[in-house]
């Protein structure tokens, strides 16, 4: 049986993977004055971090996950149908490159080019889009 070759989007959603786990773990370790106990045990009840920090980066997360399986779920679309390529790669590396800056930008408390770089990664969404369904 012949392997074929990942295709571009394949790349960068592993790629996207790997932003994920990233985001996670900052968090967590941005979270530290929560404690290990805590943050190692059930999270039976609720503690906010005080610091800014980690606070801004639980929100950058849960702004990825908002989009990500949309993301994923173009993906897959786009390999199935076998439309990668092109407007769809293209989209794909301008979403992941846009949700890096977003976790950097977020996490330094910048306002306006925050909100510009998820912009930026809904084109990039669009872009796939367009490529899938058209």
């Amino acid at each position: 049986m012949e392997v074929a070759a990942a295709s571009t989007e394949i790349w960068v959603l592993g790629w996207s993977a790997v932003l994920l786990i990233l985001q996670v773990a900052a968090q967590a370790t941005a979270a530290g004055d929560l404690g290990g106990e805590y943050l190692l045990g059930p999270r039976d009840e609720k503690r906010e971090s005080k610091s800014i920090l980690a606070g801004r980066l639980d929100r950058a997360l849960k702004n990825l996950l908002e989009t990500y399986p949309a993301f994923i779920a173009i993906v897959v679309a786009l390999v199935v149908t076998g439309k990668t390529g092109g407007m769809a790669a293209t989209g794909a590396w301008i979403w992941l490159a846009a949700r890096v800056l977003y976790v950097f930008l977020y996490a330094g408390g910048v306002r306006a080019i925050r909100t510009l770089a998820w912009t930026v990664s809904i084109v990039g969404l669009v872009l796939m889009l367009i490529r899938l369904l058209f």
